[in-house]
């Protein structure tokens, strides 16, 4: 009977994943041409990025998925940030895109810029690295540094990819792009911790299930004044605010 179950509820996600897709796919063909219009020009971009968020949007309403989002500061919008967060789930991307309201670059894996017309919008819109070359790790920092210069925030996953080896532990330690950054340009961090996400979407599978997605976006540490002496030190107190919340989420702290 519990196999019986179990293949039931295999079958039942699989149904439900296919919906999900489904309905992202047809949103982003639907807004695909206009998205695409305005990643022709820099001025432009700003339009193309709220048309992505749009594009979220619509895919969470559709697919029955509820994002709830617990603020603990009210941030400016207009505010330059670096936004951190766990990294358990490939749901996190899409997640990130509607519960910013900055304008904003992610930092992702090149790989993405394969995936036939998403990958040119999302090469046009964000800064791409190949974790495992130097050059292009150096490459996007620089980049990442230039997008906070010009007054954009930049999204970024501190523990370097889906590392984690128990969840909800995060991988540890964070990786120093994000705070090298932040320091060198005096910007504010802004920790973010994604409770469920990999419950909505699982990391290894790829099955989706509905539900609630638990987002919490937490007080921003500031950088002024500190130096790259002080990494560290801001590095451990980034991780405890996106960590702490996550294993209090499950019991566990």
């Amino acid at each position: 009977m519990k196999n019986k179950n179990s293949l039931l509820s295999s079958s039942l996600k699989g149904l439900y994943t296919f919906w999900a897709v489904s309905c992202f796919v047809i949103v982003f063909l639907v807004l695909y041409p206009v998205i695409f219009v305005f990643l022709q020009r820099r001025s432009w971009k700003r339009v193309a990025h709220r048309l992505v968020r749009l594009w979220g949007q619509l895919f969470f309403l559709f697919s029955g998925i509820r994002v709830k989002i617990t603020h603990h500061v009210k941030l400016d919008p207009n505010q330059t940030y670096v936004f951190c967060s766990n990294h358990f789930s490939y749901m996190d991307i899409a997640v990130v895109v509607v519960v910013i309201r900055n304008y904003f670059s992610f930092v992702g894996k090149n790989a993405m810029k394969k995936i036939p017309l998403f990958g040119y919008l999302y090469a046009r819109l964000n800064i791409l690295v190949d974790r495992n070359d130097k050059n292009s790790r150096a490459s996007s920092l620089s980049r990442s540094i230039r997008a906070l210069q010009s007054g954009r925030s930049i999204v970024i996953f501190p523990e370097g990819g889906i590392v984690f080896k128990q969840l909800p532990y995060m991988g540890n330690p964070l990786k120093d792009g994000a705070f090298i950054m932040a320091i060198q340009q005096q910007v504010p961090i802004v920790p973010m911790s994604f409770h469920n996400n990999h419950y909505i979407m699982d990391e290894k599978s790829l099955l989706m299930r509905p539900g609630t997605l638990h987002v919490e976006i937490h007080p921003p540490f500031e950088t002024k004044g500190l130096t790259m002496e002080d990494l560290p030190v801001l590095r451990e107190k980034v991780f405890e605010s996106i960590q702490n919340p996550i294993l209090a989420y499950y019991g566990l702290k």
